[in-house]
This record gives C-alpha cells, structure tokens and sequence, in this order.
C-alpha cells in the first residue's frame, strides 16, 4: 500500500503498525472518556498515550459523528483546537494531528504546532489541500458521504470517494508521500438497502480491496457504534473488547495506522495480530 510519512512518523509498507491516540476538548463527542476540556488533564491524557505507544495523538475540536448535532461556529472550533494543540505540542515527543475539516480550524492548529491534519471529509472544503500542500503537513485523508454518490458494493463506493480525494490533495500539490486513506468507518448511515452498521462490517472485512489506491490505510473503529449493532451493547463504555476484535482484523487485513482511545489495549491487540499476519505471508 505504499509508505506515508506523518509528521515524520513513517506509516505503511514494512514500517510497524502504528497506534495514533485519539482525544477531544469538545464535550459534543460521543465518548465522554476520551473529552478532557481542562488542558492539564489533556496533556496528561496525551502523554499517558505517548508513554503507552502512540506514535501520534490526535485532537479534536468538535463531534464529527454523522448521528449527533454537534454544529459549533468555526471561530469556536478553531480556538479550542488550537488551544488544545499548542498546549499538546509543547510537551509531547510524537507528532499532535488536528481531527477537523474546516481550513480555518486547521490553520490555527497547525499555527500552534501541529503537524498532521486529519480531515474525516476528505478535502470537501477547497481550501484544505492547498492548506497541507503549503505547510507541508501530514494528512489523513477519511472517505466520507458525498460526491461521488454511494454505490451498492461498499468497497466500492469508499474507494471511488477516496480517489476523488487523492486527485483533490494531487492537484493541490499535496505529495503522495504525505497521504494516509482512512475508509470511514462509521460515517455512512444512509446506504439503500443496507443496515449501516453491515455496511461497516463489510467494508472492513474487505479492506485489502483498497490497496489498489496505493496508499497507508488508517482504521479507527474504537468503542463506534457497529460495534454497539454486532455485539448489543449500546453503551460506548462497554465496546473496548469488540473494538480489540475489530482493530485485529484491520490489521490482519492491512491496516497500518490504527486510531484509537485506548492505547495500551489496542496495541497489544495490533502486535499479535501484526505477528500472526507476518508468520501467514512467509
């Protein structure tokens, strides 16, 4: 699938799986445990995820789960991003990721330190690539509803949103080199004919489908709501076992990038089924 390199943190193509640590200053997001507003708290989040193994932590501003209303003015995200950043990245070893799509939002943070933006559009906002392609940033790049419209096949249809995406960041002046895919897991909820949370289990069942695009493949499928669907437990405190589960199979099927909550757990997770990938290809 190639090699990326994240804020000098190489992904894909022989390099170990990664383990990207996910947290959030917005109270909107949908696991409460992963929202620290107090930046001493955050800080301390982060790098408990820095000493546990991640080789990045990303930070978000507002909710971008399809299911909530979470609408927050730009100038609002923007200031808790880069608040929230700036403080991130001036005591964290590993690069910090701004989770957002908005080139306002993500200009602030990369003015504040960041070095990796992580946009769950893919580059809707016509701004944003040439944003990365100027500062020379990191992008993790998600397949998001839009145009191209859905297709019945879901490989299908995340592929075609993700090339869309890649010739927006190619025409920005965005290198390859700089890009990882992310096959939105958990972002699309309107498919015809298909329950959403079987739309994500087929998606990431089939992810060795996407490395034709030739890209690092980022999956973040920690305590989502499929993972409620599959196992029936509703509450987003109860899906760490499920979410292992799923984080095994992502790698097992190629994924080099993992985003999650809980760092620890899943890198173990991400080792073993790492090792048993390694010993199937020899």
């Amino acid at each position: 699938m190639g090699r990326a390199k994240l804020g000098g943190v190489l992904v894909g193509d022989g390099a170990p799986v990664g383990v990207i640590g996910a947290l959030n200053v917005s109270p909107e997001s949908f696991y409460a445990g992963s929202v620290h507003r107090d930046l001493d708290d955050l800080v301390r989040a982060g790098e408990g995820m820095v000493a546990a193994g991640a080789v990045a932590v990303d930070v978000g501003a507002r909710s971008t789960a399809p299911y909530l209303e979470t609408a927050i003015s730009d100038g609002e995200e923007a200031g808790r991003l880069a608040s929230a950043v700036a403080r991130l990245a001036a005591v964290l070893p590993v690069p910090v990721s701004a989770d957002t799509a908005r080139e306002g939002a993500a200009r602030a943070a990369l003015d504040a330190g960041a070095r990796i933006v992580n946009d769950v559009t893919a580059l809707a906002d016509a701004g944003m690539a040439r944003l990365v392609a100027e500062r020379g940033a990191g992008l993790i790049m998600m397949a998001a509803p839009g145009a191209p419209p859905l297709r019945p096949d879901p490989l299908d249809t995340v592929a075609a949103l993700l090339e869309a995406g890649l010739a927006r960041a190619r025409r920005a002046g965005v290198p390859d080199e700089h890009v990882v895919l992310d096959p939105g897991i958990g972002f699309f909820r309107e498919a015809e004919g298909l329950a959403w949370h079987e739309w994500d289990c087929r998606v990431l069942a089939g992810l060795e489908g996407l490395a034709a695009l030739g890209r690092p493949l980022c999956v973040g499928v920690s305590r989502k709501s499929f993972l409620g669907a599959v196992t029936g437990r509703g509450a987003v405190e109860a899906r760490l076992a499920a979410s292992l589960a799923a984080t095994a199979v992502a790698v097992w099927n190629g994924a080099a990038l993992i985003r999650t909550h809980d760092v620890a757990e899943t890198l173990d997770a991400v080792r073993v089924a790492e090792r048993l990938a390694e010993t199937r290809r020899r």
